[in-house]
């Protein structure tokens, strides 16, 4: 059994993994970086040289999980793709969106990216896109895509609910009487519409997890009923200033997740409001109100578009949307990329003290959502290299509604499994560096690995 780490580095970045069981190669993932562009975006694929590849599976249709799929699919034309169809159905949506900010990017780019982008096409995109398996949750297959027993004597695969995005899944193999499995990325904790994990409890050999939040303790106080309440006084605060409200968000996920907390507030009675999202998050959404009814799911029956009807803004329109008071933007993307909608916004507001600027979730340190929800006030920040810094003077306030696994679940679910081998990754190196040393203190038994990118393991 091998393992290479095909992340460029100990980061969250393109997240993609080879493994090697009994004699079968298969990928976990193919994402595409958010911050790099051209080969820096993609996953080392150099580093599994000429090695035949007999399966992809992928977790859930995030972009640095899913966001290069069409490019590895040309290396194994052959190979089957295996995902749940909520993932499928959200990945061809996210990947036609892609072809065409990649388009946009050659021309911003030029000869940076000129005759790489877009690094696929639509035609490409709906071709590959057909070859794609669906499986359900909990069940076996083996990795030519045939359900079968649990019992099977083949290299099997199951998928199971991770809790973290519609779609989203855990991955079980077993060979051999050996069993690895993979979180992808998990939340075990109910969300304000995505119920949280169910896992296997059963004994796992290796353990591949993820370790995004491995820096960041829980407050000891936290609850998400005294979230809820702490945004909305937040918000009522912004109003009362005069100003508006931007909430970066990625299009998939986060944008359902604050819309139904929007929803919840409007149904108490509590504020009402005019709500802007962007044009993806709108395309993500239509997807979660259509399968409202469907598997495990907080708020069955809430169809988000209708009972908010929120205004959509997209590339064309942005430019000419004013920053209008008592209003809510939960804009894409999270972590505030040059050009998007949320950067685009941002900008227009960062330094007018009436404005605030809430982050809910993830964002990298060095990324522009990272940097201006570090600063400090009055401090000069540049959110767009192509533009002169601006003075940090609206308010700006981080709220706990991650869709990651806190620290402390991810330490007592490992510890529950208790196996042989963890391997560590999709985390940047604290928070990385952290989970290793509290792991090998609570688990002394068990080999604590973090994986070198693009160094072979034999496990």
């Amino acid at each position: 059994m091998k393992f290479i780490n095909l992340t460029r580095r100990t980061e969250i970045g393109a997240n993609s993994y080879y493994l090697e069981i009994a004699g079968r190669g298969l990928i976990l993932d193919s994402g595409m970086h958010p911050k790099f562009a051209g080969e820096e975006a993609l996953p080392n694929m150099k580093a599994i040289g000429s090695r035949k590849l007999n399966a992809i599976l992928i977790s859930h249709s995030h972009q640095d999980h899913i966001g290069t799929l069409p490019v590895l699919m040309r290396r194994q034309p052959q190979a089957p793709v295996f995902m749940t169809e909520p993932t499928a159905e959200i990945g061809s949506t996210l990947l036609h969106n892609s072809v065409n900010v990649m388009t946009r990017q050659r021309e911003e780019l030029g000869p940076a990216v000129a005759g790489i982008y877009p690094l696929f096409t639509h035609r490409e995109t709906d071709r590959v896109s057909e070859r794609w398996h669906s499986c359900a949750l909990r069940q076996t297959y083996t990795v030519s895509g045939e359900r079968v027993p649990v019992d099977s004597t083949e290299t099997t695969f199951e998928f199971f609910d991770a809790g973290h995005v519609l779609g989203s899944t855990g991955i079980l193999l077993r060979t051999e009487g050996r069993t690895v499995f993979y979180t992808g990325d998990v939340n075990f904790d109910d969300q304000t519409v995505a119920q949280a994990a169910v896992f296997p409890e059963e004994n796992v050999d290796i353990l591949i997890m993820e370790c995004t939040r491995g820096d960041t303790p829980v407050p000891p106080t936290w609850s998400r009923a005294s979230e809820e309440k702490r945004l909305m006084q937040a918000i009522e605060n912004a109003f009362t200033r005069g100003g508006c409200v931007m909430i970066p968000v990625f299009a998939l996920g986060k944008t359902q997740e604050i819309l139904a907390i929007l929803y919840k507030l409007r149904r108490e009675k509590v504020l009402d409001f005019p709500i802007y999202i962007g044009g993806l998050s709108s395309k993500m959404t239509e997807i979660y109100d259509q399968r409202a009814q469907m598997g495990r799911r907080q708020l069955s029956r809430l169809q988000l578009l209708h009972e908010l009807r929120p205004f959509v803004l997209n590339a064309e329109n942005i430019h000419d949307a004013g920053t209008r008071a008592g209003r809510v933007y939960a804009l894409s993307s999270g972590m505030m990329t040059p050009k998007t909608l949320s950067n685009i916004f941002a900008q227009r507001i960062v330094d007018q003290p009436r404005h605030s600027i809430f982050f809910v979730g993830y964002a990298d340190p060095e990324s522009p959502a990272g940097i201006l929800r570090d600063a400090q006030p009055n401090e000069e920040v540049a959110i767009d290299p192509d533009r002169a810094p601006q003075q940090v003077r609206c308010h700006i306030d981080q709220f706990q509604f991650s869709a990651h696994a806190s620290r402390e679940s991810l330490i007592a679910f490992a510890k529950r499994l208790a196996p042989k081998k963890i391997l560590l990754v999709h985390g940047d190196p604290l928070a990385v560096e952290w989970m290793r040393a509290r792991l090998t203190l609570d688990l002394p038994n068990t080999q604590i690995i973090v994986p070198t990118p693009g160094v072979e393991i034999e496990l």
